[in-house]
């Protein structure tokens, strides 16, 4: 007779493993030269995740300031958690209103705001875009929280902002909705300034929680210019959650640099004990060093002019690997549907495949990307760009 843990162990065995993990040991095991559009980090025309110079300068900094070792408060480091709320807020009055932890990366604080969400409304639904982020639901689920979804898309590929709207109406006081602050992952395709206020004025006269997903500042414009529809949303409505990543910002993707916003009538100390009381009980103190390292670019008026300056650097070669993309793609008789990720925002876009099409991409032309179309336009190096053009038709076509 198995014991109950075999009997566990066994259902454990049958789990499937992540499915970006396991493309990522596909791609390992391709003996060919693979593209790889699949993980979301930016690499530069040579197809590496280069280092950023601010982030190497703050680090010979901290080097030279020695410091022991010790554990930071559960709520992180301070002066990180005041330089990304000054960041991302800007303005004085919303600043006044956060409340501001450091968390294990921006997945981190997603599950430290649902976890507080759960806390204040435990019947309340989650509500997610679809397509989405992919971690989006399992985080939820994991906080305790039901889902459901709102559309994204038109059948033209494009932003369905009334539908988004009509499926937002179904959601009753005190749900949760999650929406990304620019960016989106996986379409790239992002709400207008408009259409931000328009979406504050539903949440507020429903009652909703919105939740903003702030994983890719500077990506699309200045940090200024990707804030302005979280600053738009936080001037309308009374309660908002902010989960902020650094990953992507910083270039700081294994150094897991979060953080957990709430914006809420004033700042609060019961609130500030809630979140401290998630994060102890999730992983108790962050980590310290990329928080530091964060903090010493933002406090330092030379190191954030060379931060802000290779960011527009990487916004720049992000729209070039478009703009060059959709020209081979329109040279090779692409229709408009594939031609429109030129215009969209950040590393993702989304092909309009199916799964058997995404697994022609890579078997045939060793171009991997996920297989619900997503693939990562930062993911091409220079002189991979007329490859994927011609992989993307020749499977588009049936050939593939």
């Amino acid at each position: 007779m198995r014991s109950t843990i075999g009997a566990v162990l066994e259902q454990l065995r049958k789990t499937e493993p992540d499915p970006m993990w396991a493309l990522w040991a596909s791609m390992d095991n391709d003996p060919r030269d693979t593209v790889n559009m699949v993980l979301g980090v930016y690499r530069d025309a040579f197809g590496s995740t280069p280092t950023m110079r601010a982030v190497a300068a703050a680090e010979q900094r901290l080097a030279g300031h020695g410091g022991n070792r010790e554990y930071r408060p559960l709520s992180g480091n301070e002066r990180f958690n005041r330089l990304v709320t000054e960041l991302v807020l800007g303005d004085a009055a919303l600043i006044e209103r956060a409340t501001t932890i450091q968390a294990v990366a921006g997945t981190g604080a997603l599950r430290l705001l649902l976890e507080l969400a759960r806390g204040l409304t435990p019947t309340s639904t989650v509500w997610i875009s679809n397509p989405g982020y992919v971690n989006h639901a399992p985080i939820s689920q994991a906080a305790g929280l039901r889902r459901r979804t709102y559309a994204y898309l038109g059948a033209d590929g494009r932003l369905d902002f009334d539908r988004i709207c009509r499926d937002l109406s179904g959601a009753t006081r005190g749900d949760v909705v999650i929406v990304q602050a620019g960016c989106h992952n996986p379409t790239g395709v992002d709400l207008s300034l408009e259409q931000w206020v328009a979406l504050a004025e539903l949440i507020a006269r429903r009652g909703l929680i919105p939740l903003v997903d702030l994983a890719y500042l500077g990506f699309d414009g200045t940090p200024v210019h990707d804030a302005s529809g979280l600053r738009a949303l936080a001037a309308r409505v009374d309660e908002v959650l902010v989960a902020v990543s650094g990953s992507k910002t910083f270039s700081l993707y294994r150094e897991r640099v979060g953080a957990a916003i709430v914006l809420g009538r004033a700042m609060s100390a019961d609130l500030l004990a809630c979140l401290q009381n998630a994060a102890r009980s999730n992983y108790s103190m962050p980590p310290e060093h990329g928080a530091a390292l964060v903090a010493e670019i933002l406090g330092d008026s030379g190191l954030r002019r060379l931060w802000a300056t290779e960011l527009e650097q990487m916004r720049t070669r992000l729209a070039a690997n478009r703009r060059a993309l959709a020209a081979e793609l329109e040279r090779l008789g692409a229709p408009a549907r594939i031609l429109a990720l030129e215009s969209d925002k950040g590393i993702f876009s989304v092909l309009p495949f199916d799964r058997d099409q995404m697994v022609a991409l890579r078997a045939k032309h060793g171009v991997y990307g996920t297989d619900l179309g997503r693939i990562n336009i930062a993911g091409m190096a220079d002189r991979a760009i007329p490859r994927v053009a011609v992989a993307i038709v020749d499977v588009l076509s049936g050939r593939g």
